[in-house]
């Protein structure tokens, strides 16, 4: 008896394993953009009140969007621009630099980038957020030889980001309209002149004098 059992538990064990096997061949269902079905993930709790439900949802979906039109085009867009050049660009980079090369250009932005999260700071006027911000310039302009490397993150001075579409929020000036940018992404009316401003920010540094060298040597 207790042969058969075993038998027959085995057997159940292997029916479980082809159907789970099945599944795990099945043909995964991929929309016009690529994203996999993402609503299916979604689970509600069932103890909330359905007009709460309903209201937050409202909320979150409540995105004042005059320009959808323009903006489903630009999504199309970057969903393409990113399939077809920069994701296959980003994988040719990551391939032919070594990884200490790849840190040290993200740290050199990333430290020309602090110059606008520190205006940005003390536009907003966060006090010790300017004062940690301006020590991890000034560390990591001169130990770190221009940004190249980041021993203020070590000295606990971490990278904190301000630009100046949240210095205007701080200020009351509302979002205004939902606006897609090309290879830029989701961003609203407010933030693309913030981004206008901090760009320009950034463009006023020179830390190596480029510029000033090659008038002075012009050969």
């Amino acid at each position: 008896m207790a042969k058969y059992l075993l038998l027959l538990a085995a057997l159940m064990c292997a029916g479980v394993a082809n159907a789970d096997n099945s599944k795990a061949h099945e043909p995964v269902k991929v929309d016009s953009d690529g994203f996999k079905e993402p609503l299916t993930k979604l689970k509600f709790n069932p103890g909330l009140d359905q007009r709460e439900f309903e209201r937050s949802s409202l909320t979150a979906l409540n995105v004042y969007d005059p320009l959808e039109s323009w903006n489903r085009r630009v999504y199309h867009f970057n969903y393409r621009f990113d399939q077809w050049v920069f994701l296959p660009v980003v994988d040719g980079y990551r391939y032919v630099t070594p990884s200490f090369l790849r840190t040290g250009v993200s740290n050199f932005f990333n430290n020309l980038g602090d110059v606008p999260n520190l205006l940005n700071s003390l536009l907003q006027l966060k006090g010790h957020r300017s004062l940690e911000t301006t020590g991890r310039l000034l560390v990591n302009t001169t130990i770190g030889i221009a940004g190249l490397w980041d021993p203020a993150t070590a000295m606990g001075l971490p990278r904190q980001s301000e630009d100046f579409g949240q210095t205007l929020g701080f200020y009351g000036v509302p979002g205004g309209a939902y606006l897609v940018l090309p290879i830029f992404g989701p961003s609203n009316l407010r933030d693309t002149g913030g981004l206008l401003v901090d760009y320009t920010a950034e463009n006023q540094i020179n830390f190596l004098n480029v510029a000033e060298v090659s008038s002075n040597h012009p050969e």
